[in-house]
């Protein structure tokens, strides 16, 4: 996915993460961007990424959700950990640099996602733990999670795209959506995570985030 910045306005001591969480369909990718583009405008240094990455690693476990490479779920969460920690710390593109240097950082999918796809076909414990080292070296300022229904979701899926990629099924997505609740009740104590209706129109939910964003 590409990322960008704008020079409009001087860089911050210390930047913030923003994460977008949901189901398929959920509509968080259209929110990313939208915050994404209104930030861009107000000339705020801002940087727009998403998991799995677009990199060497993301791009496999991407050719494992279109079913042009077969892989075990052990093996997805595996390359998940693997992906993602270089998504963190790498030198170029890491977004725990770029937090430091002063953008805010938006980030389509972190952690709490493989927590609910994952733990949907392996212990949520075990993947948890999988991730604990991200977890310790990133927790983002503020987790929007959209909620929907699988049946809503599908059906926007199914409206907007040619294909199925591997967890968009409306059997799995209900256990997905179920491990997302567990997940953000286990997380929340140390984490900010607020929810907000997904059935909700475009523009009403980019208003509450951009109110919401005034409190990070």
């Amino acid at each position: 996915m590409t990322a960008a910045k704008t020079n409009k306005k001087p860089l911050p001591k210390k930047g913030r993460l923003i994460a977008f969480e949901g189901i398929d369909g959920s509509g968080k990718s259209t929110q990313a961007r939208l915050l994404y583009k209104q930030l861009q405008s107000e000339g705020i240094p801002v940087w727009l990424t998403a998991e799995p990455t677009s990199n060497q690693i993301g791009t496999l476990i991407r050719q494992g959700f279109s079913g042009a490479i077969s892989f075990d779920h052990r093996t997805i969460a595996g390359l998940f950990v693997a992906d993602r920690l270089d998504h963190i710390l790498n030198p170029e593109f890491g977004m725990k640099a770029k937090v430091e240097q002063g953008y805010t950082v938006i980030c389509d999918r972190y952690y709490l996602s493989s927590f609910a796809y994952q733990g949907s076909h392996m212990p949520m414990e075990w993947v948890m733990q999988a991730n604990s080292m991200a977890v310790e070296l990133l927790k983002p300022d503020l987790t929007i999670f959209i909620d929907v229904t699988p049946e809503l979701a599908m059906r926007r899926i199914q409206e907007t795209r040619a294909n199925t990629e591997l967890y968009e099924t409306e059997k799995n997505l209900k256990k997905v959506r179920t491990n997302y609740r567990k997940a953000i009740s286990l997380m929340q104590p140390s984490e900010r995570i607020v929810s907000l209706n997904g059935k909700e129109g475009v523009e009403s939910l980019h208003k509450k985030i951009m109110m919401l964003l005034k409190t990070v």
